[in-house]
């Protein structure tokens, strides 16, 4: 599951109940409490400018019961349900708690609930992966009134020159000339297969043939990577690196 680290706020109107959950939150490697609440309405102010994964949260205090204060939160923000009172397990479901902890529970309880909530942000976080490394295979640019459909995959090197951008491209001599800005285009491009290398040029990470000191190598030109780019870049390196 890697270093997912999960943020958690405990909301419980019972001192002995709140401190005795924080003590389990700290010896439990993945979980970062935020913030202790004594009610509903305490937590909500803290979560208006401090969003957090997940709650551990009390279902019946006064003013506000967890299972209302459950409705109204982010659908991002998931909730651990602990209640002395079983009858509300049913309820607790309804509004899709990840778990329920019946009172009095013990660590190795509490754990394997927290464990549901590790493996359920593992999830959401790999999905998000997918998705953002999923392959963007083209782009349309704009090039003398025309719209041009440029595969990324052909694409060699973007080069910024005032205002704006020669696009290098596989068995073609001649760039495709587009007005657009080098800090515009990059917010474009999937960050899995291109690379701000140097204030004027971005290059394809998968076309690059050579790396020679700080200089990169495509299609027999050299672009040097300049010192702003460099910790980054040396970054994607160290990671596609055979390490004998």
């Amino acid at each position: 599951m890697g270093n997912l680290k999960i943020t958690c706020v405990i909301v419980d109107d019972e001192p002995m109940a709140l401190n005795l959950v924080e003590s389990y939150v700290e010896k439990t490697p993945f979980l970062v409490l935020k913030k202790k609440c004594s009610s509903a309405i305490e937590a909500m102010e803290f979560l208006k400018d401090t969003p957090v994964d997940l709650l551990f949260l009390d279902i019946q205090m006064p003013d506000l019961t967890g299972i209302e204060f459950s409705k109204m939160l982010p659908k991002e923000t998931r909730v651990i349900f602990t209640t002395a009172f079983d009858q509300y397990a049913l309820e607790g479901f309804k509004v899709e708690a990840l778990d329920y902890l019946l009172k009095p529970f013990d660590y190795a309880e509490f754990l394997s609930a927290a464990n549901k909530a590790n493996e359920w942000f593992s999830l959401v976080k790999a999905k998000k992966q997918t998705i953002l490394s999923e392959e963007k295979e083209f782009l349309f640019v704009k090039s003398e009134y025309k719209q041009l459909r440029i595969k990324l995959a052909d694409v060699l090197y973007f080069e910024g020159l005032k205002d704006y951008i020669k696009i290098w491209l596989k068995d073609n001599p001649k760039p495709i000339l587009t007005l657009m800005s080098l800090k515009s285009l990059q917010e474009e491009l999937p960050e899995t297969q291109f690379m701000r290398v140097h204030r004027s040029f971005i290059v394809s990470l998968k076309n690059i043939e050579v790396i020679e000191r700080s200089q990169i190598i495509i299609n027999n030109n050299r672009i040097t990577v300049s010192e702003q780019y460099k910790e980054n870049f040396l970054a994607f390196v160290n990671n596609n690196s055979l390490n004998l």
